[in-house]
């Protein structure tokens, strides 16, 4: 009887215990049915990365990155500091809000914190979606920014797409359009590669990569840091000339995130934040009073020479540059020295005796080729960074080449520009006083009169050969007094020069003397 009633407890248990399985499992359906959809949209506002990539290598999945709240639940994303400049009226921004700052003449910048989205029915708009617990008003303000660096400038500047910055409205931010295509764990920063950026050495970097550098280099020291470049204006051979800066501009780690075609993609992106355009502290400048880390731009030299040779200089040699050879082959080997072979205007007409001049003074000659416009014959990037790097002094005549001197080794280097006659104030200013700011030996060779191409041309008691300054104010001038078209058309882009010999043998052997001082400082240093 016993063994009977055990086995009647035994089969109402196992049935009472398929009854509450069942309940169990329905209410859990239930749940899943009812919560799935907010969950689904909580991982779509608070911003993740990506697990695995699609065919177009473009992230459609998602991960949820969530902090510990020290309450034993999850709290949300880090608030990202997205404005690093000084006194910027930007610089202490709401986790949910839209800021510009105008105050620059030079650039505009504005920047978004929150649930930022691609606007798929306009890729020039970017929605800022509230928190899921607020509601947008009816009435949303908007900025509008063009996102380049010469705002001064409305003969380019109008050619620069606009881009439009505001809240969703109400209907927008309903859960039905609030899809993510793409979901990106970095803010976006939207640049262009429009204006002179995408066929111009110098403008790339002046007018392009530095005033990005300056913007958001702070966020590449986050565990995942970096930006999402959204790119206007996208241009295959800018990326491709300029693939290794992109690739460290968006990410500080081996992986960079995939850059954006902004214009032509109709994914809709997510983002934690977006800045839209550059800051600008003037000519290859980085103003360190500005940042409130107080780089300077031996810190984009150090940002270029890792993104270049893909390793970071050690901290002996910060700001330094590389030593390619031996300390002892470095103090018997002749100085280096690259002359810049220009091609179309303002080529040194007499290169190949300049370089046998060099060489008699004492240093070892490299002709660098730049050619821009024959691609054959122009040096991949990191092969001119190479070359250029290892150089003890770096001549040419004023240009966009010269923008080379950013790979110079600082207070190790030097450079000699040749100012063609009528450009000397432009060029000490591009070139002249950036190099200096590095650290660079800096001498300036300013051509005369009968030094220059226009004296072919031109008598040589004519205004234009005979007082340069006089004739650049001859006619109709813009706001400086200068008439910039007949400067260009000129003394830019109609003029060559054939150097004095002896006079430029005086500039060379300064620099010789100066490289082999260098040598001897760092060697009783050493001692």
């Amino acid at each position: 009887m016993e063994d009977v009633a055990a086995i009647k407890a035994a089969r109402k248990a196992r049935r009472r215990f398929l009854v509450q399985f069942a309940v169990g499992c329905t209410s859990f359906v239930l749940c899943v049915l009812l919560y799935a959809p907010q969950f689904s949209m909580l991982t779509a506002s608070y911003h993740t990365t990506t697990t695995r990539l699609d065919a177009d290598d473009y992230s459609t999945a998602e991960e949820v990155l969530l902090v510990d709240d020290g309450g034993g639940g999850n709290a949300l994303p880090p608030r990202l500091d997205l404005d690093n400049q000084v006194g910027s009226p930007c610089s202490s921004m709401p986790e949910h809000g839209i800021c510009c700052d105008r105050s620059d003449a030079n650039a505009d910048v504005c920047f978004m914190t929150g649930d930022v989205r691609t606007d798929p029915t306009t890729s020039l708009s970017l929605l800022l979606f509230p928190p899921p617990t607020t509601t947008t008003a009816d009435d949303v303000a908007e900025e509008r920014i063009r996102p380049y660096t010469r705002k001064w400038d409305p003969a380019v500047t109008k050619r620069i797409h606009e881009v439009t910055l505001r809240a969703a409205r109400p209907d927008e931010a309903a859960w039905s359009r609030r899809h993510c295509d793409v979901v990106h764990d970095a803010p976006a920063h939207v640049v262009t590669a429009g204006g002179y950026n995408a066929g111009n050495y110098f403008h790339a970097f002046n007018d392009g990569f530095l005033p990005a550098w300056i913007t958001t280099q702070h966020l590449l020291l986050r565990r995942r840091g970096g930006v999402v470049l959204a790119v206007l204006a996208y241009d295959q051979r800018w990326a491709d000339r300029h693939a290794e800066v992109l690739a460290g501009l968006s990410s500080s780690s081996a992986s960079a995130h995939q850059i954006i075609d902004l214009v032509n993609d109709n994914r809709t992106h997510c983002f934690p934040g977006a800045i839209v355009g550059t800051r600008f502290h003037g000519y290859l400048a980085v103003d360190p009073a500005r940042l409130r880390d107080n780089k300077t731009i031996l810190d984009f030299h150090d940002f270029l020479a890792h993104v270049y040779t893909n390793k970071n200089p050690p901290a002996s040699q910060q700001h330094r540059g590389r030593l390619d050879v031996p300390r002892q082959q470095q103090q018997n080997r002749r100085p280096r020295l690259g002359i810049v072979s220009r091609r179309g205007t303002r080529v040194i007409e007499n290169e190949a005796a300049v370089a046998r001049l060099a060489a008699r003074v004492g240093f070892d000659v490299d002709v660098i080729e730049a050619g821009k416009e024959e691609a054959h014959r122009q040096l991949t990037l990191p092969a001119l960074h190479a070359e250029v790097s290892g150089l003890d002094a770096l001549v040419g005549a004023h240009g966009s080449d010269l923008t080379s001197l950013l790979f110079l080794r600082p207070g190790r280097a030097a450079l000699v520009q040749v100012a063609p006659l009528g450009v000397t104030g432009l060029a000490r200013g591009l070139f002249g006083v950036p190099a200096q700011r590095m650290g660079l030996r800096y001498e300036q060779y300013d051509a005369r009169g009968h030094e220059s191409s226009l004296s072919r041309v031109y008598a040589p008691d004519h205004v234009v050969v005979a007082d340069p300054e006089r004739a650049k104010r001859n006619k109709k001038g813009g706001g400086d007094g200068l008439d910039w078209e007949f400067i260009g058309r000129v003394y830019l882009t109609g003029q060559n020069v054939t150097l004095d010999l002896a006079r430029f043998g005086e500039t060379l052997a300064r620099v010789h003397s100066w490289v082999l001082e260098q040598r001897q400082r760092e060697e009783s240093g050493s001692a």
